[in-house]
């Protein structure tokens, strides 16, 4: 089961299918939007996707990193992640690309770094941990 953090942030395979629908659709001719306004939405929601689609493979290396070094769960690597972007007001894929980076011997800065240690201490004491 997808937790719901994920599920609002991160395009699935029925998100997938859906842009591809609709940029194959607007591409084609064949949606007949009334509005500009819901064209804009439209081309806004499938750049927004394609972003999400780009950002995500780093993002899960990432979350990856942080399950073995921590030694947690999927959704809570996902929270860390979070916190530390939210904590540093660094977006997320760079927080991730950030990290994955010290796999070829860059440095993590030290805000994230501190973030990252002070996210994960939090959850490994008490009954935070899940």
């Amino acid at each position: 089961m997808r937790s719901a953090s994920r599920r609002n942030t991160a395009p699935g395979r029925a998100d997938r299918l859906v842009l591809t629908g609709v940029v194959a659709a607007l591409a084609a001719g064949a949606l007949a939007l009334e509005p500009v306004g819901e064209l804009d939405r439209l081309r806004a929601e499938v750049a927004q996707l394609r972003r999400a689609m780009a950002t995500r493979p780093v993002i899960d290396q990432a979350r990856g990193m942080v399950m073995a070094a921590g030694r947690c769960t999927p959704r809570i690597a996902w929270e860390v992640l979070v916190e530390v972007s939210q904590h540093t007001n660094t977006k997320l894929h760079t927080v991730a690309a950030r990290l994955v980076a010290t796999t070829a011997g860059d440095p993590l800065p030290e805000p994230i770094r501190a973030a990252l240690h002070t996210a994960l201490r939090r959850r490994s004491r008490g009954p935070h941990r899940r």
